[in-house]
């Protein structure tokens, strides 16, 4: 593979939360879950990115080839162990979304937990692999949010208490799993491989770089690998930044955030 990526903050008077690396063989894609209230961590959710990402990506270089559940297991192991201070029983410990894909022999395998998505693009069409069980935790509390004004601290006081109600859900049975400090988590990521054969391309993003699709509706994965191909990852989020502009108030498009921390990468597959 040659991967090409790209990545912006959704807000860049903060630090962004998003994170990925690639090279000829692996793509990782970290998305930080946003925090809101208190984390009983000092170090913060782009800390966690970055030494979460690294990890993961020195993981899956090891030969022999270990299983990329396992990898993601020590990962989160290990980046436990880097910061023994922090309260990580916290039920608002530092998380991330988790995206891995990984040139194995014939086959590209795949990984992905929580509200990251990996495309796939084979002969006989997309397949589109994300996780949406966070997307259904507070679903209540969420709808409460959005019915408030955009900005208002109204609004704000109601997302905290969605996310009170989310970190209740998280990473136990029946709510929904995501990367923290719990290695147990990599056990209910989804997890498979798509023959060579059949592949052309992949792209990796955050949910904030496939807004267009999931969110806004202007367009389809197939015009994500098109963009992606034809024109590579930064434009995907200037057309997403584009779109969030048109709607500065969150009006048509209800969303917590007027923009996400957005990124990408893409690659032809051999």
């Amino acid at each position: 593979m040659k991967p090409v990526s790209a990545s912006e903050p959704g807000d860049p008077t903060v630090p962004n939360e998003d994170w990925s690396a690639a090279n000829q063989d692996s793509i990782v894609v970290l998305d930080g879950a946003t925090a809101r209230i208190d984390t009983g961590c000092r170090h913060g959710i782009a800390w966690y990115v970055d030494r979460l990402g690294s990890e993961l990506m020195d993981g899956t270089m090891v030969r022999p080839r270990r299983m990329l559940r396992d990898v993601l297991a020590d990962g989160i192991r290990r980046v436990a162990a880097m910061h023994p201070e922090c309260d990580l029983t916290h039920p608002g410990t530092p998380s991330a979304g988790v995206a891995m894909v990984r040139l194995c022999d014939d086959r590209l395998e795949y990984l992905v937990l929580a509200d990251t998505i990996i495309v796939v693009r084979t002969h006989d069409g997309n397949i589109v692999l994300t996780d949406d069980r966070v997307r259904q935790a507070a679903h209540e509390e969420k709808e409460a949010a959005m019915a408030l004004p955009f900005g208002s601290d109204e609004r704000s006081e109601a997302l905290k208490r969605m996310k009170r109600r989310q970190q209740e859900c998280r990473n136990r049975p029946g709510g929904f799993w995501v990367a923290a400090a719990n290695p147990d988590a990599a056990d209910y990521a989804i997890r498979g491989s798509v023959a060579l054969k059949d592949a052309t391309d992949v792209a990796v993003l955050t949910d904030g770089a496939a807004r267009c699709v999931m969110l806004f509706e202007t367009i389809t994965w197939t015009d994500v690998i098109r963009i992606l191909n034809e024109n590579g990852p930064a434009d995907l989020i200037r057309e997403v930044r584009e779109t969030e502009a048109s709607d500065p108030s969150a009006e048509r498009w209800t969303r917590a955030k007027g923009s996400d921390d957005a990124t990408v990468v893409y690659a032809a597959l051999p």
